[in-house]
């Protein structure tokens, strides 16, 4: 120790001694081990803070400074920084070694940093509100020294060694004074921080460097005034220099070997930035930023770092001023250059070595502790030295979005990421149409959140509410549907992030839209086993169905069939599907192909065999209320079976169920979709004296008591479910005869009187010969 650090122990200042019986200090043994009182005297001596021996010291530092670069630790996502030091840091109640990621648990209500690897607890939120606060020397395992801040009649400032803190002490006259108090042993000693203009008030300091801290104070109890800063040598006890700015403070205060930096406001507009002070000098270099939200500053050097305080989830939309300062950046206070360091930062803290540790995160590095630090052209670096495995971009992860979309419920699209602090814009696009919706999805989690949040990171819409807002939502068509997603951060960390997909929507009420076009499609099938495909539209002026052109070819092999029913889109693809059984009794699916292709149908797809015990079998309707089309058949003796749908291959249905008896009165049975608005779908009978009955599904895949239509309906040789084709969301019968002739019945939704008087239609006129219709 110095001759003049020597009588500053006893000459400057104040020196109280509280008698062994005060206990004014705790300690967990009786006196402070011989390694903690090295520390001490290392400390007040000026030089680095630091109690670690000498050769750990110095591989911490050649560790940190860059000659080596050990793995980052691993954090969790939610651990905060609290304190830092030379080998280690605090973040989430834990003291975590730079080396090896090693740590202890050191829990408590609020950290400091105190230099060396000693770190300050309190046992209060903050701990200028703490009336006890312990030190925990962490590289000497030392017991902690316990300071009764009441007892001292002492508001803490800064810890500032091992066993020594800055405090602001209230005096008999009302006045305050700036001390630093000194645990040895048992005993605390204060001493008067000498130089300290008269009537200065509410004190702070920055984190201590090299034997010294920067003091920030003010006049009297006004805080809104001018702030003075003091840089404090504290083995002395003494302000060597007093600097004074010309913007008013309300920030942090910084030291580093050549400066003094604290954040300000300016005038009555609350603009925010920052001053650094030239601690040979006095010279003041203000920095307007023009920003009215709360700053993080620092300094490594003659460079100050600053950004806007930005969490990696902090919600809210940020003006273009607050935006552009995100990212943390470093400022020559020499030449002016400006370095980019980090995307974002929500706290920063001083190491012993005069490098910042800061939290935040870049897209290359994800979220962390970074280490800033001047490189060997002594311009600021950023290294990751703790990682919590956390994107600091948004990254997608992922939809809830089933490949084929069904359009008669309240159907909810949804898309995960990594966070939710974003705003989501929307576009969905009709491929086969062109038609298109945009709409921006605005979130939050807070309070009562936002409408399209589902919980854990997943936002949604509703068809409902794209109904509401959209067009292309009230027409519903069904088809291949293009969604692109732009997620954008509210808090502006990170870029833009997008992603893009398709859906099949479908609608269960359009049985027969094979090609996507909006219009039943109707197939037939000649003598000679060739298939032809008819698309319809429904004409309003006439208010029947009318084919839209020609006859289209579909190719031939189709007489192996005896029997050919249209059965909804069961493969969730491309539009409506075909079953057939063949003379052995196999049954196939025939995928249709949609509006992209030119078949109708895909290659077939065998769905099991034992289907010739069955006299007849329809398929379409939704019987059991889970969006997808099911199929029922009817044997020999007249039992009525459910094979419930799947939804996809090879095993297309489920074993099936019996859900009925005494179905052999029947000559036909057709699915007609949810055609009386109940809650499944529904079937049609045809008996043999001709009177068609209405069979209302009940949604397990048992029906109602029978309703009966009306007679007559044997002058058709067939009926088919044509789904919706007048686009009310209800679904239409197609009836035909021996002749050719057809006609239309448009379905009421009353299961009194589920169709309207019957309208003739041209549909099948100029189809030719055919023997079945489906």
């Amino acid at each position: 120790m110095t001759a003049r650090a020597t009588a500053g122990l006893v000459l400057l200042g104040v020196v109280i001694l509280y008698p062994h019986s005060a206990r004014s200090v705790r300690t967990g043994r009786r006196h402070l081990t011989a390694a903690v009182a090295t520390a001490l005297a290392v400390t007040l001596g000026g030089a680095v803070l630091t109690a670690a021996p000498a050769s750990a010291a110095t591989d911490a530092v050649t560790a940190e400074a860059g000659t080596t670069n050990p793995k980052p630790v691993v954090l969790k996502a939610t651990d905060r920084l609290d304190a830092v030091g030379a080998t280690g840091f605090v973040a989430g109640g834990r003291w975590y070694a730079y080396a090896d990621g090693s740590s202890v648990p050191l829990t408590a209500p609020s950290y400091d940093s105190a230099g060396g690897d000693v770190v300050a607890t309190g046992d209060d939120y903050a701990l200028t509100a703490s009336r006890v606060v312990t030190l925990h020397d962490m590289a000497t395992g030392a017991a902690p020294v316990t300071f009764d801040l009441n007892r001292l009649n002492a508001r803490y400032v800064k810890a500032v060694g091992p066993a020594s803190l800055l405090v602001q002490v209230a005096l008999e006259d009302g006045s305050v004074e700036l001390r630093l108090a000194t645990a040895d042993g048992d005993r605390i000693s204060q001493r008067k921080i000498a130089g300290v203009p008269a009537g200065k008030t509410w004190f702070s300091a920055s984190t201590p460097l090299n034997g010294s801290v920067a003091v920030q104070y003010f006049s009297g109890a006004d805080t809104a005034r001018k702030a003075q800063y003091a840089v404090v040598d504290l083995a002395a006890a003494e302000a060597v220099s007093v600097l004074a700015t010309s913007p008013t403070h309300n920030g942090d205060v910084s030291l580093s070997a050549t400066h003094v930096l604290a954040a300000t406001t300016k005038g009555a507009e609350g603009y925010r930035g920052f001053v650094a002070l030239d601690r040979a000098t006095g010279e003041e270099t203000p920095v307007d930023l023009g920003l009215d939200s709360d700053l993080v500053t620092g300094l490594t050097g003659s460079w100050a770092t600053y950004a806007a305080r930005t969490g990696l989830t902090d919600e809210g939309m940020l003006d273009e001023t607050r935006k552009a300062l995100v990212p943390l950046r470093a400022r020559s206070l020499t030449s002016g250059e400006s370095v980019r360091l980090l995307d974002h930062v929500s706290k920063a803290l001083t190491a012993p070595d005069g490098s910042l540790i800061a939290e935040g995160g870049t897209v290359k590095d994800d979220e962390g502790l970074y280490r800033i630090a001047l490189d060997a052209d002594g311009r600021p670096t950023a290294r990751l030295v703790a990682s919590k495995g956390v994107p600091t971009e948004v990254v997608p992860r992922g939809t809830d979005i089933p490949y084929s979309v069904r359009l008669d419920g309240n159907t909810t699209l949804k898309w995960r990421f990594s966070r939710v602090n974003i705003d989501v814009h929307l576009t969905l696009r009709n491929r086969a149409t062109g038609a298109s919706f945009s709409y921006t999805m605005p979130l939050s989690t807070e309070s009562a959140g936002s409408p399209y949040y589902y919980g854990d990171n997943t936002v949604g819409i509703t068809w409902a509410r794209i109904a509401e807002l959209s067009q292309l939502g009230r027409d519903a068509r069904s088809g291949m549907y293009e969604w692109t997603i732009r997620a954008v951060p509210q808090n502006g960390v990170g870029p833009d992030a997008e992603t893009s997909g398709t859906f099949q929507a479908t609608h269960l009420a359009d049985l027969h839209d094979i090609k996507q076009n909006g219009g039943p499609s109707l197939v037939l099938r000649d003598a000679a086993g060739q298939m032809k495909r008819i698309d319809t539209r429904y004409d309003a002026a006439t208010k029947t169905l009318k084919p839209t052109g020609a006859p289209v070819a579909g190719g031939g092999g189709w007489g192996a069939y005896d029997r050919i029913e249209a059965v909804g889109d069961v493969d969730h693809i491309d539009g409506g599907d075909v079953v057939a059984r063949d003379r052995d009794g196999f049954l196939w699916l025939h995928p249709g192909a949609g509006s992209r292709w030119s078949p109708t149908f895909t290659p077939r797809q065998r769905v099991g065999d034992g289907w010739n015990t069955y006299a007849r079998f329809t398929g379409g309707s939704d019987l059991t209320g889970d969006g997808r089309a099911d199929l029922t058949a009817v044997d020999a003796r007249g039992d009525l079976y459910l094979y419930e749908a799947t939804g996809y291959g090879p095993q297309w249905y489920k074993a099936r169920k019996k859900t009925g008896h005494g179905w052999d009165i029947y000559h036909q049975i057709t699915a007609v979709g949810n055609i009386a608005g109940a809650g499944a779908g529904d079937l049609v009978a045809r008996d043999k004296d001709g009177v068609l009955w209405l069979y209302l599904g009940k949604g397990d895949g048992t029906f109602a008591p029978r309703t009966r239509i009306g007679g007559g309906w044997n002058a058709y040789t067939d009926t088919v479910g044509i789904g919706d084709a007048d686009g009310d969301r209800v679904t239409d019968l197609l009836a035909y005869g021996p002749s050719g002739a057809a006609f239309f019945y448009k379905g009421t939704g009353d299961w009194k009187a589920p169709f309207a008087p019957r309208v003739a239609s041209p549909a099948l006129n100029g189809a030719g010969a055919y023997n079945i219709v489906f």
